[in-house]
């Protein structure tokens, strides 16, 4: 069973221009530096010119202002947010097929109902569950259905929106930052 990781999690939205190519320029810049991408979402915004890039990446601040820049330096990129410090939600949808038979199907019911997960197909020795949540939601559902046996599962990974009206690029943080401080020294 998948253990949420104590290293810092960064979700990374990307507003990138709605191109062929434009997915693999992203990812081959992970690859080449050596960056891991733990998750990565991506899909048309309210404007069918531009797509939304939601990744997740694990590592420090350094490692995210390496990222970051990297992502600046692509043509097609129109905006670069860190969520790690903006109030933000973040959903993950998971599809897990799990066996089932007549002896456990309504002890099976009653975790899904627990979990506001729903049961989405019925095979004689197999149900589908869908689970929509945050991590830590997907994998404590997850260590629920294990003993029933878990044949298969697929998620979407992590898709993430700031809440309010503004998210902060990593440099309006930095700035933000700057000047907190000077105010509380000069204060």
């Amino acid at each position: 069973m998948k253990k949420l990781s104590l290293e810092p999690k960064h979700t990374i939205s990307v507003l990138v221009e709605n191109r062929s190519g434009v997915l693999a320029r992203i990812s081959g810049l992970f690859s080449a530096r050596g960056f891991n991408i733990d998750s990565l979402a991506v899909g048309e915004t309210e404007d069918p010119t531009v797509s939304r890039m939601t990744i997740v990446v694990k590592g420090d601040e350094r490692i995210l202002e390496q990222v970051e820049k990297q992502l600046n330096k692509v043509i097609d990129v129109i905006k670069v947010s860190d969520y790690m410090e903006t109030p933000h939600l973040e959903r993950d949808l998971a599809l897990i097929k799990v066996n089932a038979d007549k002896r456990n199907r309504s002890e099976l019911l009653q975790v899904v109902d627990i979990f506001r997960a729903k049961i989405v197909d019925v095979a004689p020795d197999s149900v589908i569950v869908e689970a929509t949540g945050d991590e830590a939601k997907i994998l404590a559902l997850l260590e629920m259905l294990e003993p029933f046996g878990v044949k298969e599962m697929c998620r979407t990974g992590i898709v993430a929106m700031a809440r309010g009206a503004k998210s902060l690029t990593l440099a309006e943080k930095q700035e933000k930052t700057k000047t907190e401080k000077i105010g509380a020294a000069n204060a």
